[in-house]
């Protein structure tokens, strides 16, 4: 019998460090799909990039619940999950549709080439900001979600003047001190936000799917719920009633 437990408990701490590190693999796997999604966008082959940039999403939704299940942090110490997850978010967050919206022909010509290297610049100073998030798990400033920012921008399809300084905008309020709901960590109205995002993704499948040609009430919900995210948090300290 002490040979048996001998043989069998490292042989199962080995599979237990193996299914670590395949958490560790499967959230390397974002900067794949970014790089096809990167390919697609290069062909302009847009609903194809945001495909793959959705596939990388579900990966990022998975790939965290997973780690603290399996005890990721203590099982493979020597990888920082929290730096490859900072490097998968930056490609498919940011870089990726930087080059989208740059080269997308929506924004001014002249103006498209220096605001993807605001994108890209700005981004990465507030991926080192230890300040990005609240203590009640807002984001702090605009969260650098480009990838969000290019899908609206190719489903309203604006006029190359309002998509520039829409770009613009959003490139400045990552340095401005305005709060973002995270969908998920926040705990006020959580149930409402999950029911949301969820509302959201189908919709955004929807008009992936019809290359962004949908009915008119598909795009003003889309619209309706991404100002929510965004700027909801803003609406409901202005309605709360002043403390006397």
């Amino acid at each position: 019998m002490d040979q048996f437990n001998q043989t069998r408990f490292p042989a199962t701490a080995r599979s237990a460090r193996l299914a670590a590190f395949g958490v560790h693999l499967l959230t390397a796997l974002g900067v794949g799909l970014a790089l096809v999604a990167l390919l697609e966008a290069v062909r302009e082959h847009w609903a194809a990039m945001f495909a793959w940039l959705g596939a990388a999403l579900i990966v990022d939704g998975i790939d965290g619940p997973l780690a603290r299940r399996l005890d990721v942090g203590r099982l493979q110490p020597d990888l920082s999950g929290d730096t490859l997850d900072l490097v998968v978010d930056y490609v498919t967050y940011v870089f990726v549709p930087a080059y989208a919206i740059a080269a997308s022909g929506l924004l001014l010509p002249i103006a498209a080439p220096v605001l993807g290297v605001g994108i890209v610049m700005a981004s990465a100073l507030y991926f080192a900001d230890r300040r990005m998030k609240t203590d009640d798990n807002h984001f702090r400033g605009f969260p650098a979600l480009w990838n969000g920012v290019a899908f609206y921008l190719f489903l309203l399809k604006p006029s190359p003047l309002w998509g520039t300084l829409a770009i613009a905008l959003l490139i400045v309020l990552t340095f401005v001190p305005i709060r973002v709901l995270h969908p998920v960590r926040v705990t006020r109205l959580r149930r409402l936000n999950l029911v949301l995002m969820a509302v959201w993704a189908m919709l955004a499948v929807a008009a992936v799917v019809d290359d962004f040609s949908v009915p008119v009430p598909v795009t003003a919900a889309l619209c309706a719920i991404g100002l929510y995210i965004v700027f909801g948090d803003a609406f409901i300290r202005l309605m709360r009633p002043k403390k006397t």
